[in-house]
């Protein structure tokens, strides 16, 4: 009646959808509260590792809403404090019997009372099984909840709510108040060492009350004086005519100089988004808070928001774009005693990948598997494997995946390999050309949109390697691939004969990437648009250095993969910026292994909306191109670009070592160029004692590019230690034509490449080309001001 009232011209039905939409609106968000209201209660569950290891569990949510604590009523007080996982590290929540473990389970017990907690990183998944249908849907619920409510947080959230997490332990009577010993103590778990005097001092100053015990208030106000920003403050002093208030001119004057939008409707729709203050709102000022807010959202980042999405031309042949690869995707750990699993898939998968390796081998019942062979590693199921790429293949990025079959399957087996990937993957896999016409060029990520590609040799064998049954193709392993680069210096002797048989029905399936071997530039000509070599990284290096620019030319129209030397027995990584340096494109890493060469892949497929395809610069792209990656100057691609960066402060660095309380981090800060051989360089920062809650360093450092459009920039935080090495913190990684300019935040990730939220960085960054500076809005004022 109200709203037939308010809008006469509304119907009755209308009145009824709308206020219907109302009330289950309002129901759902109830929901959603009672389902994080029930994990707050906590629940008993068991937890699933085999069809054998089952153990029971009390699972509860932490009072902070984003601990949930993992109970043994055997295990002791010090397990139990390990026995937790914070919602930021949870991937995602799988319903169902959607694990190995789960799986094992199948039919035995209800699938709706299972699911799966995937975490980021090298963490082992979560299986639980519950009592009942309606207490897993609870918690499933409510972990998804509690993921969006941190995903959509700012970042003045994250950092407010830093020391709060840490309140609680430190509050040992927990009586709700703090005295100054256990405010020390929460100053060491926050990872700050500050003086004795400035601490007690601090403490007086918040202790209204006079009882020496700081109340919830008091411990706010301690807190927010901690969390003060001196470096923001005086940016905003810089540009503000009063230092009280922004005006929308002086505020675009301060986009101006950070190279982006400085117009007037951006400066005033900052305002409208980031000030908090009515009456500055009003009369279109920015307060200093409001300018905080800004500074640390996602709209500063370091990297270019543009690049969030794809941005890219996807129309191009595929051998003009880096494409995401990895290498024995089958493996969560070395080659040797590792085990195999359908998880890493999902993990690669979900980073954007888009080739992944099926090592292949006869297998129990007919039934081929997928393992390292003649090792320790375990066995799992090919059609597992191929059931887990069906399911995920398309959810972080829409462009083609290749699947690069390793094979040492008999030809029984081959043929069954064969049904298992059209029966599972469906209208998804490529089996014939997308057009009857002469192939001229490979097709585009456009065109190849949703589906799979078989990567293998198909071609025709000499009459010696037939077999009875008339196989008349094989297929590649990336063992038959060295041996056969081997020959390369003598490209008209026969080929190493050591390729395994091929079914037909396999052999079908090879369209767009048909595996051949390398025999030489001279032999270039001779190869068709869908032909494609695998080299080992020594190989690979050797033609860049020893003949660079025939490479680039040969990769601007031929796809190539490069794989690590199988020496490499712990799935370490080699350096995966020499390879794209010779335009190579299917730089395939060992993805379950952490470590600097991940951190550059992780950079380099961190644009075009982490989608896996990368459009390569230009002067990669020509067939006759006259690039050089181990020229020392001049030519293509080469742009003298001066890039200056202030490493200013750091925010909430993490502790290395949490077993010592009164352990507090030196840390210091490298920035790393990688690129091509000349650009390559790295400097640091001094180290700041004692301090990783907000150590300041005001550093400058300078560094020339010859190549910028190849080069990715690298800042690292270290912990410094006399007599010993340095111990990793943090990192973050982009292509330098992601970076922006001006005053940004640096969000830092973990080894593993999750997030280390909210520890940052803030600097400063300025980019001259050919010499030339890009003068600010500032550099002007004071020069006209110079010659008045």
């Amino acid at each position: 009646d109200a709203m037939h009232q308010t809008f006469p011209t509304t119907s009755l039905r209308e009145c009824l959808q709308w206020r219907l939409k109302q009330t289950f609106k309002w129901q759902f968000q109830f929901l959603k509260y009672f389902d994080v209201c029930v994990m707050m209660r906590g629940c008993s569950m068991v937890k699933v590792r085999s069809a054998r290891w089952k153990k029971s569990r009390n699972l509860r949510l932490l009072e902070d809403g984003l601990t949930v604590w993992c109970e043994s009523t055997k295990s002791s007080r010090k397990a139990k404090a390990r026995q937790t996982f914070a919602v930021t590290e949870v991937e995602c929540v799988r319903e169902g019997c959607q694990s190995e473990a789960l799986r094992q389970l199948s039919g035995s017990v209800p699938e709706k009372q299972c699911f799966t907690v995937v975490f980021r990183g090298a963490r082992k998944s979560l299986d639980l099984l519950c009592s009942c249908e309606d207490e897993a849907q609870r918690w499933v619920r409510g972990l998804r909840t509690l993921k969006e409510r941190v995903a959509n947080m700012t970042q003045k959230e994250k950092l407010d709510q830093y020391p709060a997490r840490y309140l609680r332990r430190a509050d040992q009577n927990q009586d709700g108040k703090m005295s100054y010993d256990e405010v020390k103590r929460l100053l060491q778990m926050i990872n700050i060492d500050l003086s004795e005097q400035y601490a007690r001092s601090l403490f007086k100053r918040c202790d209204r009350s006079g009882d020496n015990r700081l109340d919830h208030i008091e411990i706010e106000e301690f807190c927010r004086e901690l969390l003060r920003r001196p470096e923001l403050d005086a940016v905003f002093r810089h540009y503000s005519s009063n230092g009280c208030v922004l005006s929308t001119a002086e505020l675009r004057d301060f986009l101006g100089d950070q190279g982006e939008d400085a117009s007037l409707n951006h400066a005033q729709s900052l305002i409208l988004t980031f000030e908090l203050n009515d009456w500055a709102q009003k009369n279109q000022f920015m307060t200093q808070n409001g300018f905080t807010m800004y500074m640390l959202s996602r709209e500063n980042d370091v990297f270019n928001p543009d690049h969030v999405r794809v941005y890219q031309d996807m129309s191009r042949p595929l051998p003009h774009y880096f494409i995401s690869s990895s290498h024995n995707t089958y493996l969560t750990k070395d080659q040797v005693t590792g085990s195999s699993s359908t998880e890493p898939y999902i993990r690669a998968l979900n980073q954007g990948c888009r080739c992944v390796e099926l090592d292949c081998w006869d297998g129990d019942k007919g039934e081929p598997v997928i393992y390292h062979g003649h090792t320790l590693t375990s066995k799992v199921p090919f059609k597992e494997v191929i059931e887990t790429i069906a399911q995920y293949a398309f959810k972080a990025s829409p462009y083609p995946i290749i699947l690069s079959l390793e094979n040492h399957c008999s030809v029984e087996q081959q043929a069954v390999m064969a049904k298992h990937l059209r029966s599972i993957l469906g209208q998804k896999l490529l089996t014939r050309p997308l057009s009857d016409q002469p192939l001229k060029a490979l097709p585009s990520p456009e065109e190849l949109k949703g589906r799979i590609l078989v990567k293998g040799k198909k071609h025709t064998p000499h009459l010696s390697q037939l077999s009875k049954s008339g196989s008349s193709a094989s297929f590649s392993s990336s063992s038959e691939d060295e041996l056969a680069s081997n020959n390369k210096s003598t490209p008209r002797k026969e080929p190493t004969k050591i390729c395994s048989k091929l079914s037909p029905e396999l052999a079908e399936l090879v369209v767009y990437c048909r595996s051949v071997p390398f025999r030489g530039f001279e032999s270039v000509s001779e190869l068709q648009p869908n032909d494609m070599s695998s080299f080992s990284e020594s190989d690979a290096l050797r033609l860049i250095k020893d003949s660079g620019k025939l490479f680039v030319r040969h990769n601007s129209q031929q796809l190539s993969r490069i794989y690590p030397s199988g020496q490499r027995l712990q799935s370490s990584n080699y350096d995966p910026q020499e390879m794209w340096n010779g335009g190579c494109h299917m730089v395939a890493l060992n993805f379950q292994t952490p470590g600097e060469q991940m951190d550059l892949n992780q950079g380099r497929f961190l644009s075009n909306g982490r989608c896996g395809f990368v459009l390569k610069p230009s002067f990669l792209c020509n067939p006759t191109s006259n690039f050089n990656p181990e020229n020392t100057g001049g030519g293509p691609g080469h742009i003298p670009t001066q890039l200056t960066i202030r490493i200013i402060s750091a925010q909430q660095l993490p502790k290395i070592n949490t077993d010592k309380a009164s352990s507090i981090v030196d840390p210091q800060v490298w920035v790393e160029i990688h690129g091509v051989a000349i650009d390559n360089t790295r400097d640091k920062t001094h180290r700041i004692d004692n301090n990783g809650f907000n150590p300041r360093w005001d550093c400058t450092l300078s560094f020339q590019l010859q190549v910028p459009d190849l080069a990715l920039v690298r800042f690292v935080v270290e912990d410094h230690d006399h007599t010993a090495k340095n111990d990793f913190v943090g990192q973050f990684t982009l292509p330098f034509t992601s970076l922006r300019t001006g005053y940004r935040h640096v969000h830092l990730l973990k080894a593993d490449g999750s997030s280390l939220s909210p520890a940052t960085l803030f600097i400063h960054v300025k980019v001259a080309r050919r010499g030339v500076p890009i003068k600010t809005v500032s550099e002007r004022m004071a020069a006209a001001k110079a010659k008045a």
